[in-house]
């Protein structure tokens, strides 16, 4: 399955999410070795959370 990683590795900090992907650093991490179903746990999550990445997050 191939990496959701579009090379632009930044954290953005009110979500800890990578602006280019989405995952969490611990995601990032896990890829390589996460079985097949891991990884598609988190490609499912990506969308929703690509959405509220840079968005103010403090009420």
């Amino acid at each position: 399955m191939e990496s959701p990683c579009k090379n632009i590795c930044a954290i953005d900090p009110p979500t800890g999410l990578c602006v280019g992907c989405g995952r969490t650093l611990s995601e990032i991490g896990e890829w390589a070795s996460a079985p097949p179903e891991r990884k598609q746990q988190i490609l499912s999550m990506l969308p929703e959370r690509m959405q509220n990445i840079g968005k103010n997050t403090k009420q």
